[in-house]
C-alpha cells in the first residue's frame, strides 16, 4: 500500500476476492501504518542527509514509492500469475528481507559536500528513464499479447534499470574517498591552498538577489523556533492550516480522479483496453510529478529564490486545466486530462513534506507531514462520495440505476473539483506571501550554512 496515494494498492487488490471482507480490512489496517512508518522514516533521514536538496530527495523517495505498484504488478505477471496467495507471501517476505538487510546503511551522515547535489541529481535522470521504459512496457502489455519469454526479458531489463542508482552511489563514494585524501594532505594550511574558502566565509550572511546583510540574532531566534516546532505548536499556526487546506483541494481531487477513472472511461465509451491503459499509466504520471517537481522546487529555490508554496500554487492551477479537460468529454481527451491531473497530483506529495520541512523544521517532520497528509483521504472522501458519487447517481436516474453514459455523468463533478482546485491554488498563494520573507531570511540562509560545511 502506498501511503502517498491514500488508496488501496492495485497489487493488493488482486487478491481481495479470495479472503473474507473483514479479513481484508484487518490486513489493510495492520499494513497501512507500518508501510507509512517505513516511508516517512526514510524520507526524514534523507532530508537530514541532503538538507540542500530537500525537494529532490523527497521527490525521489515519494516517486519510487508511487511507482512501486506498477513494478510489483510486473513481478506478479512473471512469478505469481494466477496464484494470488503466492503474491501476498512475496509481498510479506520480500520487503521484510530487504529492510533487514539494508537497515544498517540507513543512518544520518554528518558530512555534507557540494558534490552531493551533483550526484543526487543523477537519480531523477535514472527515474525518468525508468518511467519512459514502463510507459512503453505497460502500453505494449495492454495492447498486445506478449509471450512469456518477452515478459521475462522486459522484467530483467527493469531490474537492471532499478539497480543503476547503485552505480551513482559507488561513484560518489569513490570521489568522496579521493576528496578525503586531498583534504588531509592540505589540512595544515587550508586557506593558502584554497583561497575560495576565504571568499566563501566573507559572504556567509549574503542573501539571495542582493538582500545584503541580515540581522543574525533575529534570524537565529526564528530558526530555533521553527526547528523546534512539534505537532501541537505547528497546528497552532495559520501556515499549517493553509497547507492542509491546499492539500485537501489538491490531493483530494487528484485521488478522486484515480478512484473513478475506470468508471469515467466507461461512461465516455472507452474500450476495456483503453481504460486499463489509463489506469496503468496513472502511476507513471504520478511518479513523474513527484520526481520532476521535487527537483524543480530545489532549482527554483536556489537559482531564483522562489519559495516552494509558489510552485504548489502553479501546480494546483495546472490541475484546474486537467479537470476542465476531463469535464469537456471530447474523444480521446481523457488521456490528456489524466496526464495533467496525475502529474499535478504527484507533485503535491513532493512539495508538501518539503514545505513542512522548510517551515516547521525536520525534528518533527514525520509527525507533522503525516498529519497534513490526512488531507488526502479527507478530500478523497468528500470528492469521491459526496461529489462524484452523488452526482453520478443523480445523473443515472437514482440509486436504483447502476450505470450512466455520456459527458453529463461527470461534467458537473469536474467543474466543482476545478473550482476547489482554484481555491487550493489561491490558498497556496496566500501561504507563499506569508512565508516569502521567511524563506529569504531563514531558509536561504540555512541553505548557505549547509553549503559551507
Amino acid at each position: 500500500m502506498d501511503p502517498g496515494s491514500c488508496g488501496t494498492d492495485t497489487s493488493v487488490s488482486l487478491v481481495a476476492s479470495s479472503t473474507p471482507l473483514t479479513d481484508n480490512y484487518s490486513f489493510l489496517w495492520a499494513i497501512g501504518p507500518l508501510a507509512g512508518a517505513i516511508s516517512w522514516a526514510n524520507m526524514v533521514i534523507g532530508v537530514q542527509n541532503f538538507p540542500q536538496s530537500g525537494g529532490t530527495i523527497v521527490g525521489i523517495m515519494k516517486g519510487f514509492l508511487g511507482i512501486s505498484g506498477a513494478i510489483m504488478i510486473q513481478a506478479y505477471g512473471i512469478f505469481c500469475n494466477g496464484k494470488p496467495s503466492t503474491f501476498i507471501l512475496m509481498l510479506a517476505l520480500l520487503p521484510t528481507f530487504v529492510s533487514i538487510v539494508l537497515v544498517f546503511f540507513v543512518r544520518i551522515h554528518e558530512a555534507n559536500t557540494i558534490d552531493d547535489t551533483k550526484h543526487l541529481n543523477g537519480f531523477p535522470v535514472v527515474a525518468l528513464i525508468i518511467a519512459a521504459y514502463l510507459i512503453i512496457i505497460l502500453t505494449l502489455e495492454n495492447t498486445l499479447s506478449l509471450p512469456s519469454w518477452a515478459h521475462i526479458i522486459t522484467f530483467i531489463l527493469l531490474l537492471l534499470l532499478l539497480a543503476s542508482p547503485i552505480g551513482i552511489a559507488i561513484k560518489a563514494q569513490m570521489e568522496d574517498s579521493k576528496r578525503f585524501v586531498q583534504t588531509f594532505s592540505i589540512e595544515s594550511n587550508p586557506l593558502k591552498e584554497n583561497p575560495e574558502l576565504m571568499s566563501s566565509s566573507e559572504s556567509y550572511h549574503e542573501l539571495h538577489d542582493g538582500e545584503g546583510q541580515v540581522n543574525a540574532a533575529v534570524d537565529d531566534t526564528i530558526l530555533i523556533d521553527e526547528e523546534g516546532m512539534n505537532l501541537f505548536q505547528a497546528m497552532c499556526t495559520l501556515n499549517f492550516w493553509l497547507l492542509f487546506m491546499a492539500m485537501v483541494c489538491g490531493m483530494g481531487s487528484g485521488q478522486a480522479v484515480i478512484n473513478n477513472l475506470s468508471q469515467i472511461g466507461q461512461s465516455l465509451n472507452y474500450t476495456t483496453v483503453e481504460v486499463n491503459n489509463l489506469v496503468s499509466l496513472w502511476s507513471i504520471w504520478n511518479f513523474v510529478g513527484r520526481i520532476g517537481v521535487g527537483y524543480l522546487s530545489d532549482y527554483l529555490l536556489h537559482a531564483r529564490g522562489w519559495a516552494r508554496p509558489l510552485l504548489m500554487s502553479i501546480t494546483l492551477a495546472t490541475m484546474i486545466t486537467g479537470h476542465i479537460v476531463i469535464a469537456s468529454g471530447f474523444p480521446g481527451i481523457l488521456y490528456m486530462g489524466s496526464i495533467l491531473v496525475g502529474i499535478c497530483y504527484g507533485s503535491q506529495w513532493a512539495l508538501m513534506p518539503t514545505i513542512t520541512s522548510d517551515i516547521f523544521g525536520v525534528r518533527h517532520l514525520g509527525t507533522i507531514s503525516t498529519t497534513i497528509g490526512v488531507a488526502c483521504p479527507v478530500g478523497s472522501y468528500i470528492f469521491s462520495v459526496r461529489v462524484i458519487g452523488y452526482i453520478y447517481d443523480m445523473e443515472a436516474g437514482g440509486e436504483g440505476y447502476s450505470s450512466c453514459f455520456g459527458t453529463h455523468c461527470f461534467m458537473l463533478s469536474f467543474i466543482i473539483m476545478a473550482s476547489l482546485a482554484l481555491l487550493g491554488s489561491l490558498v497556496a498563494i496566500a501561504l507563499f506571501f506569508r512565508t516569502k520573507i521567511f524563506y529569504q531570511r531563514v531558509v536561504l540562509r540555512r541553505l548557505k550554512q549547509y553549503s559551507l560545511r
